[in-house]
């Protein structure tokens, strides 16, 4: 693929990497290029960070066309940066796109469009520990209508964030709410999709668990409000009479790329993994019961977020003491350590940038 460079004028002045926080910073330039239906993708380009100019008419506006994806790039001692599992990310975008009807990018043109960017930005990768530069590809319809049907245009962009921990509890447990008055997805929707329009349907109910003091929420099922399925913005697990219970992918729930890496970590630790339908009624009666000995939280950004409180129709019940589970801190240790370059990876996930 051939990729223009525009090179900003002025560098911007790097962050303190002993504080990042997620997602505030950006670096001096972003990746782009544009489809055009009987043409194919076209004008792959690096440029500054900045602004995007969009026609009011655009039917991302209107018609909310759009996916995108979410990755680290990680800076090992030996100074080598590596991409952790990015086909993965590829085919779930396409994915996405399919559901939404937009256009696919072909796989190896993602990795090597993130690839020649982290090239030019490798002076932003940190290299503090618990760092990464967080990379999110996203894709939007360009075409200029106000009318309902698939776009003909869309355009691709890759931008880059040094990042630090997603929560500020860091590895430690937090405090969720289970919600039953809203939903996030029903099977046949978009539930398995990573588009903007499921998070924007989920604020309302985050809104209402930071107010009563909780860090996220635990959404049932969209047809029985009965079933566990994802805890706000990433997949969740149960470790109940010593197997770890997880929400089976049915259409309702995100493939996460990190789901999918503890459930290979952990089958090959020969933990038991139980992919299959819970309901809140059987997750309560192993709390009380005792069975329940851990939960946490699995996503790209914040890796491992365990689980301490939950509350559901005002009865809270508190896991582990509160306190991070050994295997919970075996699943973070292991995973972070391939990601970091500090344990070997058995399994081939990295993907080395070069």
């Amino acid at each position: 693929m051939e990729i223009k460079f525009d090179k900003a004028n002025v560098l911007k002045e790097k962050p303190d990497q002993n504080n990042l926080g997620f997602g505030k910073y950006f670096t001096d330039h972003m990746f782009m290029m544009d489809y055009t239906e009987g043409v194919g993708w076209h004008d792959a380009r690096i440029v500054p960070y900045g602004p995007i100019p969009m026609d009011p008419g655009s039917m991302v506006l209107h018609y909310a066309q759009e996916t995108f994806e979410g990755l680290k790039a990680y800076r090992h001692q030996d100074g080598k940066v590596t991409l952790f599992r990015p086909y993965m990310n590829a085919a779930r975008m396409n994915r996405s796109n399919d559901r939404l009807c937009m256009a696919n990018i072909p796989e190896d043109m993602f990795v090597e469009a993130i690839d020649a960017l982290l090239n030019v930005e490798q002076e932003w990768i940190p290299s503090v520990e618990e760092t990464s530069l967080y990379i999110r590809p996203f894709m939007y319809a360009t075409e200029v209508n106000v009318g309902v049907h698939a776009a003909k245009t869309y355009s691709f962009v890759i931008i880059l964030s040094p990042v630090g921990a997603y929560y500020s509890e860091g590895v430690n447990p937090v405090k969720i709410w289970v919600e039953d008055e809203y939903v996030r997805a029903v099977k046949g929707g978009t539930g398995f999709a990573k588009c903007g329009g499921n998070y924007a349907a989920s604020i309302i109910a985050q809104e209402k668990a930071e107010s009563k003091g909780y860090t996220q929420v635990l959404w049932l099922d969209g047809v029985e409000r009965k079933y566990v399925e994802e805890v706000g913005t990433m997949n969740v697990m149960f470790v109940i009479d010593g197997k770890v219970v997880t929400s089976p992918l049915q259409g309702s729930v995100l493939p996460g790329v990190t789901r999918d890496s503890i459930i290979t970590l952990l089958k090959s630790w020969n933990v038991t993994v139980e992919e299959r339908l819970l309901s809140i009624d059987e997750l309560y009666k192993a709390a009380r019961n005792g069975s329940l000995k851990e939960a946490f939280g699995t996503g790209t950004a914040a890796v491992i977020s365990p689980i301490g409180q939950l509350c559901y129709k005002e009865e809270e019940i508190i896991i582990n003491n509160f306190e991070t589970g050994a295997l919970t801190q075996k699943i973070y240790d292991t995973l972070t350590g391939i990601q970091w370059g500090n344990q070997e990876d058995v399994f081939n996930w990295n993907h080395e940038v070069k």
